[in-house]
């Protein structure tokens, strides 16, 4: 997928509740997704330096030496520290590939601007790190804001009700992770086939990105032309299509795949951390596939809940 392929978005003309700018916008916004699965989002109102104090806050922790993060370890809800040599991503295509570079914090919940929602955080939070926590809340927050914002453009792109993806969305199913991806110094070669992160597509509705400049970074694939560089623009957050929302869009939205290079032998010392905002909706709803002429194929129906509990257990390992 050609980076001159994926366009920037300004996320700003939703705003005014002018009906002839959100039409506009929402065209565009259909455009990109039927042709790419990814886009650039400017104007998107997350408060700036947010994610780079987020950043600061994972660095602390992913520097902290191994014996400490092993008391924060994933739990049985896979929230937490996940160390390397615990996530093979490509696995999920099928293919059985060395396990992915990285180390994740990952955790997932309601939300707090919702009062009685059940959390699904981690049981303990690092001491040794303690604006780790208000730090992620706060961004989760607004990146769960963020990724309904977007669902109501695109069912306004889809000619539906502004709510009638985020009807669903009331009590969703989100997770989050900041991705550490170490240097190659730390890491040492990569083994054939493996990557920070393999070839996937991702299982939800949307995914919302916030990535580094980096050698050993993004890439997506096209059918036609294989794999390139995905764009990089200070200040944009990355969007892309899930499985989920493949299904519902009857193929009208293609999940984006995608992959993370291996960490560079000729820059040794780089690492990245990605934030990724993972946004699907209730696990109860079911998925049912849009007709023509909106949607292109039918996929038989999931239960959201079910369908993500099924992909996320084929990428962990048992090591």
């Amino acid at each position: 997928m050609a980076s001159t392929r994926i366009p920037v978005i300004d996320l700003s003309h939703w705003y005014p509740n002018d009906s002839a700018s959100r039409n506009h916008l929402a065209t565009d916004v259909d455009q990109a997704l039927k042709s790419t699965g990814f886009l650039l989002l400017t104007g998107h109102g997350i408060t700036p330096d947010l994610a780079g104090q987020v950043r600061a806050a994972a660095y602390d922790f992913f520097h902290l030496p191994p014996a400490v993060k092993e008391r924060y370890a994933q739990d049985t809800g896979r929230r937490g520290w996940i160390g390397r040599e615990r996530v093979a991503t490509a696995r999920s295509e099928g293919s059985h590939t060395p396990p992915d570079l990285l180390e994740v914090w990952s955790c997932g919940a309601g939300s707090t601007t919702r009062p009685g929602r059940a959390q699904r955080l981690p049981s303990r939070w690092p001491d040794e790190i303690p604006s780790l926590q208000p730090l992620v809340t706060e961004y989760t927050e607004q990146m769960r804001s963020l990724a309904d914002t977007v669902l109501e453009v695109m069912a306004t792109a889809l000619d539906m009700p502004t709510d009638f993806f985020t009807r669903h969305t009331a009590c969703p199913q989100w997770d989050f992770t900041i991705n550490w991806y170490p240097a190659a110094s730390e890491t040492g070669p990569a083994a054939p086939g493996q990557f920070r992160i393999g070839p996937h597509t991702d299982f939800g509705l949307i995914t919302l990105l916030d990535r580094q400049r980096g050698q050993g970074g993004l890439q997506v694939h096209d059918d036609e032309d294989g794999w390139h560089d995905a764009p990089y623009e200070p200040g944009t957050v990355t969007l892309n299509i899930g499985d989920l929302m493949a299904r519902w869009s009857g193929d009208r939205w293609r999940s984006g795949r995608h992959r993370v290079l291996p960490p560079p032998p000729d820059a040794p010392g780089e690492e990245l951390t990605s934030l990724v905002y993972f946004h699907s909706c209730a696990p109860g709803t079911s998925i049912t596939s849009l007709s023509a002429p909106i949607g292109r194929r039918s996929y038989s129906p999931v239960r959201a809940g079910d369908y993500l509990h099924d992909e996320m257990q084929a990428i962990y390992t048992t090591g």
